[in-house]
């Protein structure tokens, strides 16, 4: 048992620039000048159009000055732009009469075939520009590119598996009939800036393999990559079926959703905008929504958890792309006090041994924070409240910002009064929480306001399945000795109380964004 060491809490100003700089050379400075991205295109009704109005600057995370460098612009549309997207996809779907619903999930499938054909050509700019924009590491948006051409195929073979399965026939108490899965409707598909194009796609794909037609709003940051492939969409479906469109959320989204045209609501973000978006249709009933929201996974660690084999793990699901994901493991309840001192300890050497910097440097494991400079104070008031109430930064440098650029810190002892306790940091900061019983984390589960996943460590089965089968019913899914995580895609990805609406494996997406329809009639003929 290592002892517990006194750490720093917050330090002074001084030391906290002598921290940093034996973190950063003084002249480091990741942000390499390059050409501004000025977009100034967006497609509506099977038109990539030429936007002259006003635009949206973007700006990049990747400067450890405290600026934040301008990346380029986007189009900032209106209501009237937004409007007309929507229209575009309304008159395409036409009651589902129009040329993509009518056409066969057969040629469908093709048809987004060639776009993930036509995606691979853009492959290397669309990699750089979610490093450029949101901080991921080149090595994470190579990942999360090919991962998304990959979910793309995949989801056309389960396709390809419901046509097959549909033009089965069932003979039931004299009746004999088919059942294919039919579309909604227009369909709007918002993702989230830690994923944009994953999980953007990861509803917007579905979607459009079973017939509806799209609108879709790239999220705040992460916007610039999907311009490289307008021409890909565009060249791949038919007029009105994908329409890409740019600008304030509240300026364009509200009067799409109040025209009562959307029949299906896909986003992933906050349950707040969530509410906002939803409510802002005056037919609530008919509104199908998939949504993925809030996430406070914890770690469980058990007594007789391998600390030597458990770290490593829960480091990675706690602080992989800084800790902004939904699945990351956001507080850590430790079954002892002892255990949880060594625990603690443990972490916080993992954490001395990351390398923090340029995304696109080679073994960068924290890079700048997407969010930008609210977020690093945001992190810091949670860390500042913490150490006022007993809690310590067990890490050297913990907590120390750059620019947008923040040393994880690993806080130690945590305790129910402390924010962190409660709230979704989203970012590089690990709550140890030291807990007497078991019990005390199957009622934080069960607590929660949301429940998407939980992870569990112990060197022993029957402890594990225990707990385990305990926990099964509060949470989406329940990982053994292992970090919180979406895949494999053929699993399902949901979440129960406000963690999520709907499912989204493979073959449950194809069938949130679809409805059964039955063809039948009497052996007999006419009855």
């Amino acid at each position: 048992m290592t002892t517990l060491a006194s750490s720093p809490v917050l330090p002074d100003a001084e030391l906290v620039q002598r921290e940093i700089l034996t973190l950063l050379p003084v002249d480091t400075n990741p942000f390499v000048s390059v050409a501004p991205i000025e977009q100034k295109t967006y497609l509506v009704d099977g038109e990539v159009r030429e936007w002259k109005g006003k635009t949206t600057d973007v700006t990049s995370p990747l400067d450890l000055g405290g600026g934040e460098p301008r990346l380029g612009s986007h189009p900032a549309l209106g209501p009237k732009e937004a409007l007309e997207a929507m229209s575009a996809a309304k008159a395409a779907y036409d009651n589902g009469l129009g040329e993509w619903p009518q056409t066969s999930l057969l040629d469908r499938t093709a048809q987004v075939l060639d776009f993930a054909r036509r995606m691979e050509e853009v492959r290397d700019v669309v990699i750089e520009r979610i490093t450029l924009e949101i901080g991921k590491t080149t090595a994470d948006a190579t990942a999360e590119f090919d991962r998304t051409v990959e979910y793309i195929r995949r989801s056309c073979e389960e396709a390809l598996k419901i046509h097959s399965e549909s033009q089965g026939v069932q003979h039931v108490d004299g009746i004999e009939a088919s059942i294919s899965r039919q579309p909604l409707g227009p369909t709007l598909c918002m993702g989230p800036f830690n994923y944009p194009l994953n999980e953007t796609f990861a509803t917007m794909i579905p979607a459009l393999l079973m017939g509806n037609t799209v609108v879709m709003k790239p999220p705040k940051a992460g916007v610039l990559l999907f311009e490289p492939l307008l021409d890909a969409f565009q060249e791949s479906f038919p007029a009105g079926a994908v329409n890409v469109i740019y600008g304030d959320g509240a300026e364009i989204i509200g009067p799409i959703m109040e025209s009562g045209d959307i029949d299906v609501l896909s986003f992933i973000g906050s349950a707040k905008v969530a509410d906002i978006v939803s409510g802002a249709h005056p037919e609530p009933h008919r509104l199908k929504k998939i949504l993925g929201l809030g996430a406070n996974n914890p770690a469980i660690v058990l007594p007789d958890a391998d600390l030597e084999s458990a770290i490593p793990v829960v480091g990675k699901g706690s602080l992989s792309y800084n800790g902004q994901r939904c699945t990351a493991l956001k507080v850590h309840l430790v079954v002892g006090e002892e255990l949880a001192q060594e625990y603690a300890l443990r972490f916080a050497e993992y954490v001395d041994g990351l390398q923090l910097g340029d995304p696109r440097d080679e073994g960068v494991d924290i890079t700048p924070l997407a969010e930008g400079a609210w977020k690093v104070e945001y992190l810091q008031e949670l860390i500042e409240d913490a150490v006022a109430k007993g809690a310590r930064v067990m890490n050297n440098g913990g907590g120390i910002a750059k620019g947008n650029l923040i040393t994880p810190a690993v806080l130690y002892p945590v305790t129910p009064e402390m924010r962190i306790f409660h709230e979704e940091q989203f970012g590089p900061v690990v709550p140890v929480v030291p807990i007497s019983y078991v019990e005390e984390a199957t009622q934080f589960v069960a607590q929660s306001k949301v429940g998407q996943q939980v992870s569990i460590f112990s060197s022993d089965d029957s402890e594990l399945y225990s707990l385990a089968k305990k926990l099964q019913p509060l949470v989406g899914r329940v990982n053994l000795n292992d970090g919180c995580k979406r895949g494999p895609d053929e699993l399902p990805f949901t979440g129960k109380r406000s963690a999520a609406m709907g499912t989204l494996s493979i073959r449950a997406a194809l069938e949130e964004f679809s409805s059964p329809s039955v063809l039948a009639r009497s052996f007999g003929g006419y009855s």
